[in-house]
């Protein structure tokens, strides 16, 4: 009878630890399945170069300092500009080759004085219009270099564009239009989505 008792506890343990076994590989198993799904929703490097989008947090951007991100392989500056830097955009409508942003550099909703959706808050691609070189900011104004009409902007130094706080193109300079500002939005106020306007993200 006790060999029986023992037998049958036996039983039961090797049955507790053969569904303990079976339950773990199944996990592991339904894990492994599951795994190549869910990493199939989430942007691959390469999605992320063709253009998925990016989003920023502002909350620590401080007036007058600029971020850099990078979007699609390039870098997009957000400049949180001053009063006193927005206030510099309409004296400078004799100097710059486009004052209106008439030509397609910027969304519909940027195409404003501020080229902005909030005026504050500039969004744009750090790359020449002339031949693709990296512009440096320089808030600085009228340095010797630069000349007096200078008022802070971007400058490059490749062949020597010039763009004002708002990305807008001096007169008679290499590069031909102004900065690009790419399609962006806000998910709430201090976080920014680069590489989707409002509509595609609604």
């Amino acid at each position: 009878m006790a060999d029986s008792f023992k037998t049958q506890e036996t039983m039961s343990g090797r049955r507790r630890f053969l569904i303990t076994v079976t339950s773990v590989a199944g996990t592991v198993a339904g894990a492994a399945v599951a795994t190549p799904f869910v990493m199939s929703m989430l942007p691959s490097e390469r999605a992320k170069a063709a253009g998925a989008p990016v989003e920023v947090d502002l909350s620590s951007l401080e007036p007058g300092m600029l971020l850099l991100v990078e979007w699609r392989g390039k870098v997009v500056w957000i400049l949180n500009r001053t009063p006193e830097m927005l206030a510099t955009l309409t004296k400078l409508d004799g100097q710059v080759s486009d004052p209106k942003s008439e030509k397609p550099q910027q969304p519909a909703y940027a195409q404003n004085e501020s080229r902005s959706i909030k005026p504050s808050i500039l969004v744009v691609e750090g790359v020449c219009t002339h031949l693709g070189c990296s512009p440096v900011f320089r808030k600085d104004i009228a340095p010797a270099d630069l000349g007096a009409d200078w008022l802070g902007g971007f400058f490059c130094p490749c062949h020597g564009s010039k763009f004002d706080l708002a990305g807008r193109v001096y007169k008679s300079v290499p590069a031909p239009t102004n900065l690009v500002v790419p399609p962006h939005t806000y998910l709430s106020d201090n976080l920014l989505l680069i590489g989707a306007d409002r509509k595609e993200s609604a």
